[in-house]
Parts: structure tokens; sequence; C-alpha cells
């Protein structure tokens, strides 16, 4: 995934609101939001090729999100597959604060990445081309390809955009944060990242929704967890046909209830 805002315990009414683009290749196989083991407890998008996930939740309401940190000449070929982090804290037995404190010890043998993990005890955040891992206070925040909060031109427009939006709808539309999430404004060049992919990729990367030819954005994804530790999960999967201007989509929702977050 490269793209998420979320809002932790701002929200009236609710715990966590999510909303979260995954941009990547588009011929990486990929599997839509489902329940990935039999009993039904893991609830995520599924990368074929790496056999992980960069979004989920379980039954517990374990949450996890993961970003790539792009570092392009930092990258190494063979290092393990990011989609793992978030698969073994879903089928672990560990908390949360404890998963984002072992990762800080063998989180180098990744290429970048930045991981959003959350449970009853708290919502954590680290990244292992950043500081050490934290307890996330209640805000309103915004994730790209970089540490939490850097302020690129997308993460800026896309956290203005959705707080303005609730506040002003006083209630949370899932419509209204995916048409957000299709936002395909670009910026100016001089205000884009330099991040050693490049002028013309830069640019392509520097929108909230990525439709690029070869590389683009996948699919979007709205969490909610009110306050009664009910859940609604939607996943908007994108895909391109060469007789349509825009890609179309195929959207599922799973509703889930708990009794912690």
């Amino acid at each position: 995934m490269c793209l998420l805002f979320f809002s932790y315990k701002t929200t009236p009414g609710y715990k966590l609101v999510l909303a979260a683009n995954r941009d990547e290749f588009l011929v990486r196989p990929t599997e839509p939001l489902a329940f990935l083991d039999s009993r039904k407890t893991i609830l995520a998008g599924r990368d074929v090729q790496g056999g992980g996930t960069w979004l989920g939740i379980t039954s517990g309401l374990k949450l996890g999100a993961l970003t790539n940190y792009r570092a392009v000449a930092d990258n190494r070929l063979g290092a393990p597959s990011r989609g793992e982090i978030l698969m073994d804290y879903f089928n672990g037995k560990n908390r949360a604060q404890d998963c984002i404190q072992s990762l800080a010890v063998k989180g180098a043998r990744y290429n970048g990445f930045n991981v959003i993990m959350g449970d009853d005890e708290g919502l954590y955040y680290y990244s292992n081309r950043g500081p050490e891992p934290r307890a996330l206070e209640p805000g309103f925040y915004g994730l790209c390809n970089h540490l939490l909060d850097t302020p690129w031109p997308k993460v800026r427009r896309g956290k203005e955009l959705l707080r303005s939006a609730m506040v002003a709808s006083g209630r949370i539309d899932h419509h209204q944060i995916f048409s957000l999430l299709e936002d395909s404004w670009c910026p100016p060049q001089e205000q884009l990242p330099d991040t050693g992919v490049g002028q013309e990729w830069e640019q392509l990367l520097s929108s909230m929704f990525i439709d690029g030819e070869t590389y683009g954005t996948r699919s979007s994804a709205v969490i909610t967890i009110d306050a009664e530790d009910r859940v609604e999960f939607t996943e908007k999967s994108y895909y391109r046909s060469p007789s349509k201007d825009r890609p179309y989509a195929f959207v599922v929702t799973f509703q889930l209830n708990a009794d912690v977050f």
C-alpha cells in the first residue's frame, strides 16, 4: 500500500477511520479482500506474488497497514517480502506493541517500510528508515512512501480533503471517501519530492489516484471501527480495460462485530 489517512479517536462515534490506496504494478497478481484463513479470522487482500498483505484486520480486531518506503538506491534484491510482516502479526499471539518492538530489532532485513499496528491496547507506528517505534496519540495522520506525516503534496491534500469532508458532514460516508481517494490532482513539478525514481515517475506518483500504463492504484479501502467495536471494511478494486477511459471497479464490503479494540 502506498497511501493512507486515518483518524484515531478524533471522529465522534468512531475509534478509527482509515482510508487507503494500494499502488502497484498492474501485472503483479493480487487477490481482493477476503478471509485468508479457513477459520475466517483474518480479513485482508492478498499479494499473490509475495504471499503477504498490505492492509487487514482480524476477528479480534488486530489491525495492520503497511507502506513501502521509497528509496530505490537502498533496495536489496533477495530481501524478504515486506507483506509477511502483517501476516506474522495477524497469525501470532503477540500484541501490537510487542510486534512493533520486535520489528525494531529485525527490521533491517527488509527493504524500507512503514507499518501501523493496533489492538485494544493502542495504535503504534514504526519505520525501519526512521526513529524508534512509538505509540500514536489521538489525531489525524497521513502516510505515504516516506515517514509518517511527511508533508508531500498528496499527503497534505488528502488529509485536508478527508478531514474537511468528515467535519462538514458530521458522519462517515464511505462513498464520499472513495471519491476523494480517486483524486487525480498533480502538484507542480517544483513541489515534487526526489526519491530517486526520476522526474517522469515522480510526476506519475504525485497524485492520490495513480492511473499509469504499467503502474497504478490497484485498490482503495475504507475501514471504520465505531464506538461499539462494529467494523465495516470496504475495498474497491480497480481493473484496466482498453475500451474504457478510466479503470472500472469491483466493490466488496465486510462487517465484523468484536468485543475489543
